[in-house]
Order: C-alpha cells, then sequence, then structure tokens
C-alpha cells in the first residue's frame, strides 16, 4: 500500500488546529445565567468564538480528505462513511456559526428594551446551540470516528491499543451527547466533561502519531500477501 506521508501528517497537524480552534470557540458569557445583559460587554468573545468555530469546519473535514486516500484501500464504504459523517458534522458547525451572530442581536436588544420575551428567546437560542453543538454534531463526529477507527484497528495502520483507544472514546463521546439529549446531564459540567476526556486526548495523542510516525502499512500488506499466498 502506497501512503502520501505528508498528507497523513497534514492529517495529524489538522486534528491538532481543529483542537485549538475548539478550546477558543467557548463562548464563556453565554453560559452566564445573566448572559443577554452581558453580552455587549463582551461581543469580542462571540465573534472569536464564531470564527474559531468556523475554522474547525475545514480542519474537521480536511484531516478526512487527507486519510481518505489510504482508508478507502481499507475499505471503500467505509471511508466513504467516515468522509459523509465528517460532511454532516461541517454542516451543524456551520449552523453553530450562524446562530453565534444571533446572540448579538439579542444582546443589543435587550439592552434598549429589556423585555422578558427576550430573555425567553436567549434561553431558547442558547439551547438551540447547545444541541447543535453538544448532540448533532459531536454524535455525527463520533458515529465518523467509530468507522475510522475500527478502519485503523483492523488495519493496524496505526497501533491497535491507540485505535481501541479511539473506539472508546467515540462511544463514550456518543454516551455523553445522548445524556444532554435526555436531560440527565447539563454541558460544560464535570461529568460531561470527564465522558468526553478520554477521546480529546486520544484525538492528541493521534495527532502527535500522525505527525511523528505517519501510517505503518507493513502489517496490512503483509495481512493481504498471506490472503494471496493462500489463493
Amino acid at each position: 500500500m502506497k501512503v502520501n506521508r505528508r498528507a497523513v501528517a497534514m492529517a495529524g497537524a489538522l486534528v491538532i488546529v481543529g483542537m485549538i480552534a475548539g478550546m477558543l470557540s467557548v463562548v464563556p458569557v453565554i453560559e452566564e445565567s445573566n448572559f443577554l445583559a452581558l453580552i455587549p460587554a463582551h461581543e469580542n468573545q462571540v465573534i472569536v468564538g464564531a470564527v474559531s468555530q468556523f475554522i474547525m469546519i475545514p480542519a474537521y473535514v480536511g484531516f478526512a480528505l487527507c486519510l481518505y486516500p489510504t482508508l478507502r484501500k481499507v475499505n471503500e464504504a467505509l471511508s466513504l462513511g467516515f468522509l459523509g459523517f465528517r460532511l454532516i458534522a461541517a454542516t451543524f458547525h456551520f449552523i453553530g456559526v450562524i446562530l453565534l451572530p444571533l446572540f448579538l442581536v439579542l444582546g443589543q436588544e435587550f439592552a434598549h428594551q429589556g423585555a422578558a420575551h427576550l430573555e425567553t428567546m436567549g434561553e431558547l437560542l442558547r439551547a438551540a446551540r447547545d444541541f447543535v453543538n453538544h448532540v448533532a454534531l459531536i454524535i455525527s463526529l463520533g458515529l465518523g470516528d467509530l468507522l475510522l477507527f475500527g478502519m485503523l484497528y483492523r488495519s493496524r495502520l496505526v497501533p491497535r491499543w491507540l485505535s481501541a483507544w479511539g473506539l472508546v472514546g467515540a462511544g463514550a463521546a456518543i454516551l455523553a451527547s445522548v445524556l444532554v439529549l435526555v436531560g440527565v446531564t447539563d454541558v460544560v459540567t464535570p461529568v460531561y466533561l470527564a465522558i468526553n476526556a478520554p477521546l480529546a486526548l486520544q484525538s492528541l495523542v493521534l495527532a502527535i502519531w500522525l505527525i511523528a510516525k505517519g501510517f505503518d502499512t507493513r502489517p496490512w500488506t503483509a495481512a493481504h500477501e498471506r490472503v494471496a499466498r493462500r489463493a
């Protein structure tokens, strides 16, 4: 199997870019109880959050595109599924970007009117953003990651312990989103963050591995040679 070493390293770099952008996309003021009153004084937080989340779109999709030429040789159907879930996640990212400027509009209106109905709209908007970012987006990414790490585990392009770690982490992330969906936990809570921590740490380790070592095609090639000899 021929592997584009530069593309694999680029995929690892994009993971790190996405993680940094993800941290910058957090908008602390929106988590405050009286966030509408505080937003006019913290507009920069909202703008930085929107720009950062927009950067995550090419980072997440670019990661899949960089790996696709290699993954399709392992399993074309699963690799297309992985890419498809990344594109779905990119759509939810874009929706998240669009929602953030609406907070600025509501914050400015609230500063002038202070009407109770604006508070209700603000709560609905915040709930919509949470469901987009922490339920729909994470579930679509998680399902794609299950396909990715399943392929990597089978092909041994990276060590199996790293792929197994990714499978467990992706499953845990999906579970965390389901718990948010059914109201068992809220976002940005110790429980939610703890459940997502394994995948976050695994993503960093995977990124470093891809940059430093890339894919190891020897186990995959040896397995196919054995199958060819038996045939």
